[in-house]
């Protein structure tokens, strides 16, 4: 009897003590965070002229210790280490550029959407296109094999010539000496190439295919969710998202959706 008892006294304390478990409140008692951010891939992270990492997701980081008051680590990562990091508890929360699909969300969760992410047709704003129809006996420049590229291709006839490159330097080499008319890139990508030559006056045409980023969760973390929901919530409504949303895109905050 006694054997039949312990055996069931430990499963109930084991229970009890991840139901005590409580992320946010161990990261306000210690006062310190660690977020992960891109490692490369700007403007969401990278490192820059002054040699310390910035970007979209980096300032959005910040703003969370910020507002948290706790001391923040930024820890870079590639695309294959964010959810890795984030179940191993190597970081408190991922803020990567990370889309959210079902597959991804087995292993985490997902916050609301905090950031535009899109795929779509860029071109000199005295260029008049606002949609794929407009494509018409111009010249388009993707890069071959990705999404832009199945994409689009579903949405236009013979009459637009796609010129499909190999990588996306050749892609946008070919955009910024002229040899296409239309950039189809990621709103990332553009920003960078818009950044770096302000003579082309860049600006996005139409959008192909919306892909936002979401900040990734430990799962079971209830408290730390709804407090990073509540954070998008307030830096919408506070206007903070759409400066950085300016600062590093060159855009509006557009609509995103919520979880």
């Amino acid at each position: 009897m006694k054997k039949l008892k312990l055996l069931v006294i430990i499963p109930l304390l084991l229970l009890g003590s991840v139901a005590n478990a409580d992320q946010l409140a161990d990261i306000l008692k210690e006062g310190k965070m660690t977020i992960a951010v891109p490692e490369n891939f700007p403007p969401f992270g990278s490192v820059g002229k002054s040699l310390e990492h910035e970007g979209y997701d980096v300032d959005v980081a910040k703003l969370i210790a910020e507002d948290l008051g706790v001391e923040l680590e930024i820890l870079p990562v590639t695309s294959k280490q964010r959810i890795p990091f984030l179940t191993s508890e190597k970081v408190d929360l991922v803020i990567s550029s990370m889309g959210a699909n079902p597959e991804r969300a087995k292993s985490i969760w997902f916050s609301s959407a905090y950031a535009p992410f899109f795929s779509g047709a860029f071109a000199a704003d005295d260029m008049d296109i606002s949609s794929a129809k407009d494509l018409a006996g111009k010249k388009v420049g993707l890069t071959g094999g990705t999404l832009e590229d199945l994409e689009l291709s579903k949405m236009v006839g013979d009459d637009v010539e796609i010129i499909r490159f190999g990588d996306n330097a050749a892609t946008i080499s070919a955009f910024v000496a002229g040899q296409v008319d239309v950039l189809v890139t990621g709103n990332t990508v553009a920003a960078k190439v818009g950044e770096d030559n302000p003579d082309l006056s860049l600006e996005t045409k139409f959008i192909i295919k919306e892909s936002p980023a979401f900040i990734g969760v430990r799962p079971g973390e209830t408290n730390m969710l709804q407090w990073v929901n509540v954070f998008i919530l307030h830096k919408k409504l506070g206007g903070q998202l759409n400066e950085l949303s300016n600062t590093w895109f060159g855009q509006d905050l557009p609509d995103l959706p919520s979880l």
